[in-house]
């Protein structure tokens, strides 16, 4: 099976150097990887709040190269470090980038370790009828 693999413009390196495709067009839908607050160079933004807003801003750059946004976004999951300390916080910067209701399913998952980051967002997106997929 080839896979219609999207990437965003100037992370390809980053993608292949982990091994994983950003996204993945499939039967009419978007499917994201979990995107964190990482620079180009894939190193951490160090504070939360730059973390949440960089992770946001990449997810977006993978909806834009697909031929989406976040209006398409239909599910989204997100893992937080140390929820009870970082949830709040994160949760208040969403509305940034979340825009109107009404709003995608949500599955928030709290975990000990992320690579180094504390919050990651992975969705699935419906492709706009012209994308196809």
């Amino acid at each position: 099976m080839n896979r219609d693999v999207v990437f965003p413009a100037g992370r390809q390196a980053l993608y292949e150097r982990n091994r994983y495709s950003p996204a993945v067009r499939a039967n009419g839908f978007l499917f994201v990887s979990g995107q964190v607050g990482s620079r180009e160079d894939g190193s951490p933004e160090p504070e939360l709040d730059a973390q949440v807003r960089r992770a946001f801003d990449n997810l977006n750059a993978v909806l834009d190269a697909a031929g989406c946004s976040f209006d398409d976004v239909v599910d989204v999951t997100v893992f937080i470090v140390d929820p009870e300390k970082n949830f709040e916080k994160a949760w208040a910067i969403v509305p940034e980038y979340w825009g109107e209701a009404p709003h995608p399913t949500l599955t928030g998952i709290g975990v000990t370790w992320l690579y180094g980051f504390q919050f990651e967002i992975k969705v699935i997106a419906k492709l706009p009828a012209q994308v196809g997929g």
